[in-house]
């Protein structure tokens, strides 16, 4: 079964950026449309964002504006741009797509 791997996570200050990444071991992740969600301790998981296959996207409106989702599929990686990062950004992120096993997250930290 194809693997979801996220990275890219780590700690930085209001205002910064980070870009995650969600790749795949096989090709599937092409095929398919792309989500990533974040889920913070205590709270549900949220949707963050979505690719389809053909590069449409959509955002949760708390990240409009600030995040961008896009792909490339020589490298069989999502990616997730996220700029203007807030405190309330701070969680786990992971990426899902049919077919594939989820991935362990990467972690988000905004603090200062």
């Amino acid at each position: 079964q194809v693997q979801l791997v996220e990275s890219g996570g780590g700690l930085v200050q209001p205002g910064g950026s980070l870009r995650l990444s969600c790749t795949a071991s096989g090709s599937i992740i092409n095929m398919y449309a792309v989500n990533w969600y974040r889920q913070a301790p205590g709270n549900d998981r949220e949707w963050v964002a979505r690719i389809t296959s053909g590069g449409s996207t959509n955002y949760a409106n708390s990240v409009k504006g600030r995040f961008t989702i896009s792909r490339d599929n020589a490298k069989n990686t999502v990616y997730l741009q996220m700029n203007s990062l807030k405190p309330e950004d701070t969680a786990l992120y992971y990426c899902t797509t049919p077919g594939a096993r989820a991935g362990q997250g990467t972690q988000v930290t905004v603090s200062s």
